[in-house]
Parts: structure tokens; C-alpha cells; sequence
């Protein structure tokens, strides 16, 4: 099952230290089949606010994802840009091939309380 690492990083002044993040990054991934899905790309808010950039990188399942973020490779680069840019970053596990929501609104309506 794929999994993401998902970032909501806000605007920063340019720096030398985050446009070497971005070229030492892509080969953090090679060894976890991770690769960029969103990234230096307009978005558009539809709803709420959303200051700032968003960042997605794919990779095969979450435990490359956990693996990529733990690795040495990583953890050198990711004070170049954790020093200059706040945000919030996750890693979350995809749905598989298939997959059907209307099991989830079924256990969420039978946990509902009896009318």
C-alpha cells in the first residue's frame, strides 16, 4: 500500500542553506522508491486557509517512508531547510487498490448511539 509524506511548509525568504536542501533531496529517496508528487506547485484553496506550500512525495509503503525520514542521508540535509522554513510534516499510509469508503461510513454509523 503506497504511502506519503505530506508537508505544509510556509513561506521563507531564500536561503542558500533550503536550495541546497532541494538538490540533495531527491537522492534521499532513491534507496526507498521515493519520488515527488507536489512539489514548487500553485495551489488553490477551496476551503479554510492554507498559507504557505504543500510538498508530497510518494513512496511504495510506510515503512520506506519511515525508513527515508530516519535515514543518515535525510537527517543530515533536513536541518538546511527545518532551520529556515516552519511547517507541519506527516507521513500517512494510502488505501489500497479497491478501496471502498462506504465500509468506513458503515462502522461510523453503527457506533452512532441508537436513536
Amino acid at each position: 500500500m503506497p504511502a506519503y509524506v505530506i508537508a505544509h511548509l510556509q513561506e521563507a525568504a531564500p536561503h542558500p542553506e533550503i536550495a541546497e536542501y532541494i538538490e540533495r533531496i531527491p537522492t534521499t529517496f532513491e534507496p526507498y522508491g521515493g519520488r515527488f508528487l507536489v512539489h514548487a506547485a500553485q495551489h488553490e484553496v477551496k476551503e479554510g486557509s492554507w498559507p504557505g506550500h504543500v510538498v508530497v512525495i510518494g513512496f511504495p509503503g510506510i515503512a520506506e517512508a519511515r525508513a527515508w525520514w530516519d535515514s543518515p542521508a535525510y537527517q543530515e540535509i533536513a536541518p538546511l531547510r527545518s532551520c529556515h522554513i516552519e511547517g507541519e510534516i506527516i507521513l500517512v499510509e494510502g488505501v489500497p487498490e479497491g478501496y471502498d469508503p462506504t465500509a468506513t461510513a458503515k462502522a461510523m454509523r453503527e457506533a452512532l448511539p441508537a436513536e
